[in-house]
Formats: structure tokens, sequence, C-alpha cells
């Protein structure tokens, strides 16, 4: 019995920022040193990133909001709320991106209705409540009262693939098991101003936005999909001091080493090995054959890093770099994003396949092997 993707929705809010704009912002701040300021121009003007997604409007720095919250354009200042106050923030923008992207999956699945979905499983890692987002789906969606529920919370980028994973395991043992795989992510609510040269690489790189994904080993209609094949997962043996997520009493503050793509380059090849350990033809070189590869874009250095150390054509990574240019990193759900580019281009066949990873906090590599159900005309 084959575990198949059959629908991949995505959610973004409206407020679009311009990197330029950002960074021209950033860089205005008062307190901010000279070498802050030259840092901030390096690393929003070498990001790979022309634009974002904020649930915050304030950060479009046009919004003249009564009682601004993130940015008071009078003083043309970026402030410096609580976490309370960010949080807040994300209850209630994420219960819509949750419930936006779950509807879509729903929607874009004709044989497959809400009263079918027997599990939901959410992924984030930039804010909570309880009870939380997978609870919000099922009543606003009108799910059966009886759907298993799990959260995936505090994983970082990666945790998409832990949420796939689970859901395969689920549809492997029942062959009737409808799993709603959502991820919504508000990184831009953790904003904050500082000559730390972590935050700065954070502030030019995080956005917000969501994605879901529906997900069955019933028999798959006529229409497009993903066969989840398997996942592996790599802890490196160096890097648990290079990534980070912590709670601070300002928001939540990222450690984002400088090094991460060194560690990255030195160590991507040898993460591969378990993934593609049980297919002979994939081995060695062979990994070449796979014709797409949907990587996390963390940053342009980490997706430049992968494919000069993998060996990977430009064309390869053409998705993840669009994504980055267009979206930003929406942590966990970026992935997602580039899954679904590669699902919907116009002219792909049905039986290609298709290597996902991620990065994230210890240093953990997640990788997925997935393969095209069905031809996109």
């Amino acid at each position: 019995m084959a575990v198949t993707l059959r629908s991949l929705e995505v959610a973004v809010p409206e407020t679009v920022l311009i990197q330029s704009e950002v960074r021209d912002v950033f860089a205005a701040q008062p307190g901010i040193s000279d070498l802050a300021r030259r840092l901030i121009g390096a690393a929003f003007n070498s990001s790979g990133i022309d634009r974002r997604r904020s649930v915050v409007d304030e950060m479009s720095f046009s919004s003249r909001a009564e009682s601004p919250l993130f940015f008071d354009p009078e003083a043309a200042r970026i402030l410096n709320p609580s976490t309370g106050t960010r949080n807040a923030v994300y209850v209630r923008e994420a219960a819509r991106l949750f419930v936006a992207a779950a509807g879509a999956a729903l929607d874009a699945c004709p044989d497959v209705e809400a009263g079918d979905v027997t599990h939901v499983i959410t992924v984030s890692c930039t804010g909570f409540f309880s009870p939380g987002p997978d609870y919000r789906i099922v009543r606003d969606l009108g799910l059966d009262p009886s759907v298993q529920r799990y959260h995936l919370g505090f994983m970082g980028c990666y945790a998409a693939f832990p949420a796939l994973r689970q859901a395969k395991t689920i549809c492997d043992a029942d062959p009737d098991a409808v799993v709603l795989v959502v991820s919504a992510e508000l990184c831009s609510i953790h904003v904050r101003v500082s000559d730390d040269p972590d935050t700065i690489l954070g502030s030019s790189l995080f956005s917000d936005g969501a994605a879901a994904a529906l997900i069955t080993g019933r028999d798959p209609s006529t229409g497009r999909g993903l066969r989840l094949d398997r996942f592996a997962t790599v802890l490196t043996p160096v890097g648990e001091e290079a990534m980070a997520w912590n709670i601070g009493d300002h928001g939540f503050e990222m450690v984002l080493g400088t090094y991460v793509p060194k560690i990255i380059d030195e160590h991507i090849a040898g993460a591969l090995d378990p993934l593609l350990a049980a297919d002979d033809s994939l081995t060695g070189s062979g990994y070449r054959r796979i014709e797409h590869w949907a990587i996390h874009p963390g940053g342009r250095s980490i997706l430049d890093k992968v494919e000069r150390r993998l060996g990977l054509d430009e064309d390869q990574l053409v998705h993840s770099r669009s994504v980055l240019r267009e979206f930003g990193n929406m942590s966990s759900a970026t992935v997602l994003f580039v899954l679904k580019r590669i699902l919907d281009k116009p002219g792909s066949g049905d039986g290609e396949r298709i290597c996902s990873m991620a990065f994230g906090p210890g240093l953990t590599v997640e990788t997925g092997l997935l393969t095209t159900v069905g031809a996109n005309p």
C-alpha cells in the first residue's frame, strides 16, 4: 500500500515586506553601531530575498495604527513589545492561517470530505495557545469531534518532516486513515533591533506563512500527488550551539551562527546516506539521478553549499530559490512551499523522484524521499 500526499496548499498574510525597505529601516534605528549597520547591509543584500509576508501590518512601515505595537511611524522606530504581547498576536493570527491552509487542502481534494479526516497534526515553533491550532481546525472546518489530534511544537525549521513521517506511520497502520498536516509560522512577530549578528541575520530572513497537506493510504484518484516513500533523520556531530530558539522577555530569540552553512557543507552528503541506503540505484553518485530537490531555503548561503557539495545543477534548486526570493524563510512551513512548486510544475510526469531536506536546532538534518503520482499537463 502506498501512502500519498493528495493535496498541498498554502496560505500567507496580506502584508508584503520589501526587503530593501526593511533593510533601510533597520539600519536607521537609533543606538545601532556602525559595525551593525554594515552587518545589516551585508545580511539583507546577500539574503536572496526580494520580499516577505508578515501578519504585522505595522511592519510594512506605511501603517498608521492608533496604538502601534511593533513600529512607531512618527519616530520611525521599531518597538520592543513583551513576549506576552507578541504571543497575543500569534493567538489571533496563527489560528486564521492554520484554518485557511487546512481548508484549502481539503477543498483541493474533491474525493475527500471533512468528515473523512481521522487525524490532524499541527506544527509551529513561533507561539503557543491551548486549546491549540489542532482544536481550531477541527472546530472551524467541521471535522468529526473524535478526530485524533497532535501538535509538534518548538522543533524549528525541520518540523514538517516529523509531521509527514508521523502521517505516513498512521496511514501505514490504517489504510483508511486520512491525515491533515498543517504548519503555520509567524516569525515576524519576534522581530527586534540588536547589534547581535545572529539577530541581524534572523531579521533579514524570517517571515510568516502556512501550508497544509492531506495524506492518506486510500486508493488515489486520478489527480496529482506525491507518494511518501521514506524519511530519515541525522544529528550532525557538531553544531548544537550553532542554531537554537529560546524564549526571552521580549520575544523568542534566535541563535543562528554564521558558520551553520559550513557545518551543513561538511555533513550534508553523509546525512543523505540513511535515506538512500535502501535503494542501490541512488547510493554513491546515483542520487544525482533524482529529478527534483526540495531543500529548505534557510538562506542563500545554505542553498549554495548544498548545490556545490552535492554537485547539483542550478535548475534542481530553482524552486527552493524562488520560494526564498518570494517568501523568505517561514521556518517549518517553507519546505512545503517548495514541494508545492514541484507538485504544481507544468509538464512534470508520473514517477519522478524528489529528495527533500531541512535543517534545524541540534544541528538536525531531516530528509525525505518522495515520488510524483500522476502527470501534470
